[in-house]
């Protein structure tokens, strides 16, 4: 069985990270989207509502699954027997920080990072800009899937 962790805060899930998971969905059997809980970060969303948003997002697709972790991505990917852990990558920058943390990976664990590229209509999309968008009142909702737009 192809299994893959997509580990990631998701403060909140972007269209980009929605794009990276509906291209990946017939390249694995089961798809585990991992929220991490870091306690030195500050988030904008719970973890009740990142959990939420990312649920109703991909509701009609039963290969996907959220999971909330702390610790390594490694030690989840041995708990939840997943074989490959899932990344994006928008630009030469997420290359280089990304690789290096797959090389550890793989040599901590022998589990293989598969990347897919961001597509270009979202390569620009990150959660960051999206929370900037969000705190200052501008229209973030083209940024995100429906199940993030705020109630007003």
């Amino acid at each position: 069985m192809r299994k893959a962790i997509f580990p990631g805060s998701f403060d909140p899930i972007t269209l980009g990270h929605y794009d990276i998971i509906k291209r990946s969905i017939p390249l694995f059997d089961e798809i585990i989207i991992a929220i991490g809980v870091n306690a030195e970060k500050k988030y904008m969303f719970s973890i009740e509502d990142r959990t939420r948003f990312i649920k109703e997002a991909f509701a009609d697709e039963p290969s996907v699954s959220v999971v909330v972790y702390e610790g390594l991505t490694i030690d989840l990917c041995k708990k939840l027997k997943a074989n490959f852990i899932l990344r994006g990558l928008r630009n030469p920058a997420d290359f280089e920080f990304e690789k290096a943390i797959a090389h550890t990976n793989r040599l901590l664990s022998k589990i293989e990072t598969v990347f897919l590229l961001t597509a270009s209509k979202t390569s620009f999309i990150s959660s960051s800009i999206v929370r900037d968008v969000i705190r200052n009142g501008g229209n973030y909702e083209m940024l995100v899937p429906d199940s993030v737009r705020l109630k007003k």
